[in-house]
C-alpha cells in the first residue's frame, strides 16, 4: 500500500478531503449531533462531506437564493437523498414507499437517475432521518450511493433475455453487496444501531476493502448485456460485457478506465471511453472488482482531487501496468476477451415479451422525473400500477421506467392503468426525444452553471420541427444536455452534446458513437439558443439529403467534416 493512501505524518500531499476521512473515525464524524441542531437547516462542510458516503449531498433552492439573501435569511438549504437499487430492480412494494416518503418528506416528485437509481429532492434536515430509516425499511438503502466508494453497481435490463439478465442481476447484486462500506457508523447514525467502541485495530477490520480513508475519489461499475450498451459500459470505472454463447453465460469481458468527468477550461482534466482487458468466469467478477477497487485505493490521486478519479490511475501508469497489478493481486491471469457486439445505448419502447413469457413495459419519462402535472398524473398512474403489479419495476440507465415481469393474466389491468392515466412509451415524440437525456442542474445542484432539465424539453420542441421537415422523426438520435462538465448524463458519449457553460450558454458537441463506444468533440464554445438552432438547422437538412445506408447522425458529422473523430485511445482534449 502507498504512503499516499496512508496518510502518515511523512506522506506525500493530499487534500484536505482526505484529511475530513481519516478524522472522521470511519465516517461518523460530527453526524449524530449536527442533524440534532434544529437553529439552522444546514450542516458543517465536513459532515456534508461525510454525508456524501451516506447517500445525500445538501443543497439549497437556488431560484430562492437572491430573494432569502435580501431578507437576511439563510439559503433555502435543503438535502437530495440517493436511494441504491443494484441493477434498478425493485419491487412495488418498494415502488410504493419511494412514491409515499416523496410525498411526505421531499418535493413531491421522483427523480429516476442515469444510474438506476432514485433520487429525492427538497428533504430537510430534521426529516433526514425518518426518510432513510423508511427506505431501509422497505430493504433498500441510500448508504454509498455518494460518496467515495462504489456506487449503484449498473445493469440493462434487457428484459426480453430474461433468464440470461436474471443470472447476470445475481452478480451484479452480488458485487454491490461486496463493495458496501463495512462501517457500522450507518446504522448507529440513521437507524438507531448500537454505538460500537473498536480499538484501533479492531477498528481496521471495519473497512478490509476501503481502509481508514476510502477511495481517492467515488468508483462506478457497470454491467452490459450486448447487444444492447444502455449502461455505457465504457463509461465505467469498471465494466463488465456479459458473454453469452449458445444461450448461456460463459463470463464476462472486463474494460476499465472510464470515466465521464472534466473541468472546462482544464486541459489536464477529460472525459475516457474504458478499454477492454480481458475475460474472466462468472464466478471471478467479484475478485476482479474487489482487487480494482484496492488497486486503486493504493494508487489512486489524493492530492488532486480532479485527478483522482482511476481512469488518470490507468492513463498516468498505463493499462499493462494495471494488468500486471490486477494478475499478481489475484494469484491467476485474466484470459483473453471474447468477441462481442453492441447495436445501441437506447432502451426498446413499448411491451415486449421476455423469453420467461412474462411482458414488460417500456415507459419513456421526460429526464426522468416522476411528477402529476395538471394534465398528465404521471406519479398517480403508476401508483395505482403498483398497487396491483406482482412483477418488479426497473429504472433504466436513459432515465425510463419498465414495468416488468407482467403475467399474461395482469396485463390486460395494467394495460388498463396504462391507458387510463395516459402513461406513454413516447410513441407520440420524435425519437430525438426517446433518445434524450438531461441531468437535474437547476434550481438545486450546486455545480449547475446552466439550465438542463427544465430546459431541454422546450429546446427540442425547436428541434423536432427540423426533423419532421427532413423526413427523420423516426430517426433515432442521442442527445444528451447537463448543467456543467461533471458528467451526470454522459454527454461526451451522445451524438449531439450540449454542456453548461453560463446562464443560457453551452458547448456544443457532435460526433458521439450511436452505440456508446467513441467520445464526442467539441464543435462549438458557449453558444446561446440562437446560434445552437442556427447550427443544426443545415446539418439536419444534410444528413438527411447525404446520409449513407444505415448511417447514424454521430457517423455523419465525422465524415461530412463537422467535427475529428476521436479515435480509440484518445484523450477527449487531443
Amino acid at each position: 500500500m502507498s504512503d499516499n493512501n496512508l496518510l502518515s505524518p511523512n506522506s506525500a500531499p493530499h487534500s484536505d478531503v482526505e484529511d475530513i476521512k481519516r478524522r472522521s473515525n470511519y465516517l461518523r464524524g460530527s453526524l449524530t449531533e449536527t442533524l440534532e441542531d434544529r437553529i439552522t437547516g444546514s450542516i458543517p462542510e465536513d459532515d456534508n462531506r461525510l454525508m456524501k458516503f451516506h447517500g445525500s449531498y445538501m443543497q439549497d433552492d437556488r431560484d430562492l437564493r437572491n430573494e432569502r439573501h435580501k431578507q437576511k435569511l439563510e439559503p433555502a438549504f435543503q438535502f437530495m437523498l440517493r436511494v441504491r437499487a443494484a441493477g434498478g430492480v425493485v419491487t412495488p412494494e418498494q415502488w410504493l414507499m419511494m412514491d409515499r416518503v416523496a410525498q411526505q418528506y421531499a418535493n413531491g416528485t421522483i427523480r429516476l437517475t442515469t444510474r438506476q437509481s432514485f433520487q429525492l429532492h427538497g428533504v430537510l434536515k430534521w426529516n433526514l432521518k425518518s426518510t432513510i430509516q423508511e427506505v431501509n425499511e422497505s430493504l433498500l438503502s441510500t448508504l454509498a450511493a455518494c460518496g467515495d466508494v462504489n456506487r449503484n453497481v449498473m445493469l440493462n435490463p434487457n428484459p426480453y433475455q430474461s433468464e440470461i439478465h436474471s443470472e447476470v442481476y445475481e452478480w451484479a447484486r452480488k458485487v454491490s453487496d461486496h463493495l458496501d462500506p463495512r462501517s457500522r457508523a450507518y446504522h448507529e447514525i440513521w437507524l438507531d444501531g448500537e454505538k460500537v467502541v473498536d480499538s484501533r485495530e479492531e477498528a481496521e477490520e471495519q473497512e478490509p476493502i476501503y481502509g481508514p480513508v476510502y477511495l481517492p475519489r467515488k468508483f462506478k461499475i457497470g454491467m452490459a448485456i450486448p447487444p444492447s450498451n444502455d449502461v455505457d459500459v465504457y463509461s465505467q470505472d469498471l465494466g463488465y460485457i456479459a458473454i453469452v454463447e449458445e444461450g448461456k453465460l460463459v463470463g464476462f469481458n472486463i474494460s476499465v478506465g472510464g470515466g465521464m468527468g472534466m473541468s472546462h477550461g482544464d486541459p489536464l482534466t477529460y472525459p475516457q471511453v474504458a478499454k477492454v482487458i480481458g475475460f474472466c468466469k462468472p464466478e471471478q467478477i467479484i475478485d476482479v472488482a474487489e482487487k480494482t477497487v484496492m488497486i486503486q485505493r493504493d494508487y489512486g490521486d489524493r492530492a488532486v482531487r480532479k485527478h483522482a478519479r482511476f481512469k488518470y490511475t490507468i492513463d498516468d501508469r498505463g493499462v499493462d501496468w494495471f494488468i500486471d497489478e490486477l494478475n499478481a493481486r489475484l494469484g491467476w491471469n485474466l484470459e483473453e476477451s471474447r468477441s462481442f457486439h453492441f447495436d445501441d445505448n437506447g432502451d426498446r419502447y413499448g411491451w415486449v415479451k421476455g423469453t420467461n413469457g412474462k411482458w414488460h413495459f417500456t415507459m419513456f419519462i421526460q429526464s426522468g422525473r416522476v411528477k402529476d402535472d395538471a394534465d398528465y398524473l404521471l406519479m398517480t398512474g403508476l401508483r395505482e400500477i403498483a398497487k396491483i403489479h406482482t412483477g418488479d419495476f426497473r429504472l433504466t440507465a436513459n432515465q425510463n421506467l419498465i414495468i416488468s415481469n407482467v403475467t399474461s393474466h395482469k396485463k390486460k389491468k395494467v394495460e388498463e392503468l396504462i391507458k387510463r392515466y395516459g402513461l406513454t412509451d413516447g410513441i407520440h415524440y420524435s425519437a430525438l426525444r426517446r433518445n434524450s437525456m438531461a441531468c437535474v442542474s437547476l434550481p438545486t445542484c450546486g455545480l449547475a452553471m446552466a439550465e438542463s432539465e427544465r430546459y431541454l424539453p422546450s429546446l427540442l420542441d425547436k428541434i423536432e420541427p427540423m426533423l419532421e421537415e427532413n423526413g427523420l422523426r423516426e430517426e433515432d438520435i442521442v442527445i444528451r444536455m447537463t448543467g456543467c462538465p461533471n458528467g451526470c448524463a454522459r454527454p461526451m458519449l451522445a451524438e449531439i452534446a450540449f454542456i453548461g457553460k453560463a446562464p443560457g450558454k453551452y458547448n456544443m458537441y457532435l460526433g458521439g458513437g450511436f452505440s456508446g463506444n467513441r467520445l464526442n468533440k467539441l464543435f462549438k464554445e458557449n453558444i446561446g439558443e440562437h446560434e445552437i438552432l442556427d447550427s443544426l438547422r443545415p446539418m439536419i437538412s444534410r444528413y438527411a439529403a447525404e446520409r449513407e445506408q444505415g448511417e447514424h447522425f454521430g457517423d455523419y458529422v465525422i465524415r461530412a467534416g463537422y467535427v475529428k473523430e476521436v479515435l480509440d485511445g484518445q484523450q477527449f482534449h487531443a
